[in-house]
């Protein structure tokens, strides 16, 4: 059972976005006499399938061709321009003799439909901040461990990543794009909000009821989730994080993850993320991207574990090379 308490506020110095919601970019793509729904219980209604396919490719950092300018000035004739670029890279990469089958992919990917140059929103410079000395170190460790222990990148299953193992893709990885699999529902009920990933088939259950995390000792891929509400928008902190699956190498003891999920018109929901863990940054940083209502998208069953061939070919490949040497050292 959860203990009550009440939910922390959002320190001090968090950043800017993170206390305004929704950046001023985006606020002003919102129909002026639109009023956001409600649940039949008075609650901001943002249920709906969702995807985020359009900013694949979308870069996390502020490009340099870029210094000095913010989302919203980036002309819409360039940002076109610029995401059209990127899906006919990515198309082209797809094209060459070892892509997959013409009829498993599709001639337009819907990424240069993009509506962002760049992901990062704080620090204004559009970067992400530097790491402590303690990541560095942390890191460094850890990377010098490996070393020593002698182990290739694929001695056995456990030397892959959990996203390869399907296991997790992390907070907020399972709603960042990828090249399929982006499709999300996001379901409410009074006191709760639920949403689910396509990719991997993730699922968090968000308590609404103003109960505070559960105890330190309890941990999880996708950490503890708690919730409330702001006006319009959800905000979600999640803390609680197990090792291996933390997102850009943070600390899973200091990491928390704030989000803020806004619907900002009919079809469109803006997802603010602030990434707050004084153990790995210098500061706090945020980004955000649109999350675009697609009916036609459902989430289907992932069945990762029972398909997972990929790992297999990628374990197979490496005992054929290890076999290859060997008999080449024993000629």
């Amino acid at each position: 059972m959860r203990r009550r308490f009440p939910l922390p506020t959002i320190a001090a110095g968090a950043c800017l976005v993170v206390a305004l919601g929704v950046p001023a970019w985006a606020q002003t793509t919102a129909d002026a006499d639109w009023t956001p729904p409600r649940t039949s219980w008075g609650d901001p209604d943002i249920s709906g399938r969702f995807t985020n396919q359009s900013e694949n490719g979308t870069p996390m950092e502020r490009p340099d061709e870029f210094d000095g300018l913010r989302l919203e000035d980036v002309p819409a004739d360039e940002l076109a321009a610029i995401k059209q670029a990127a899906q006919d890279r990515t198309i082209e990469r797809f094209a060459g003799p070892l892509h997959a089958p013409s009829g498993w992919w599709q001639p337009d990917l819907g990424t240069a439909n993009g509506s962002q140059a760049w992901l990062v929103i704080d620090p204004p410079d559009g970067r992400i901040p530097p790491l402590t000395p303690a990541a560095e170190d942390r890191i460094e460790a850890r990377a010098e461990a490996r070393r020593l222990s002698g182990r290739g990148p694929a001695d056995s299953w456990t030397d892959r990543s959990l996203y390869d193992r399907c296991i997790t893709r992390g907070l907020p990885g399972s709603m960042m794009p990828a090249i399929y699999g982006n499709s999300y529902e996001i379901f409410q009920a009074p006191g709760y909000v639920g949403i689910t990933y396509e990719m991997v088939h993730e699922a968090r259950i968000i308590p609404l009821d103003g109960s505070g995390h559960v105890g330190a000792d309890i941990t999880a891929y996708m950490g503890d989730a708690v919730g409330r509400w702001e006006g319009d928008t959800l905000v979600v902190e999640t803390t609680n994080f197990k090792d291996g699956a933390t997102y850009r190498n943070s600390n899973a003891g200091t990491l928390r993850v704030v989000e803020r999920f806004t619907r900002i018109a009919p079809d469109r929901i803006q997802w603010v993320v602030t990434m707050d863990d004084p153990e790995t940054w210098v500061e706090p940083w945020s980004f955000t991207m649109p999350l675009t209502t697609d009916a036609s998208l459902p989430t289907p069953e992932y069945s990762c574990h029972e398909g997972n061939y990929g790992l297999m070919n990628i374990l197979s490949a490496a005992r054929a090379r290890e076999a290859a040497v060997a008999a080449a050292e024993s000629d």
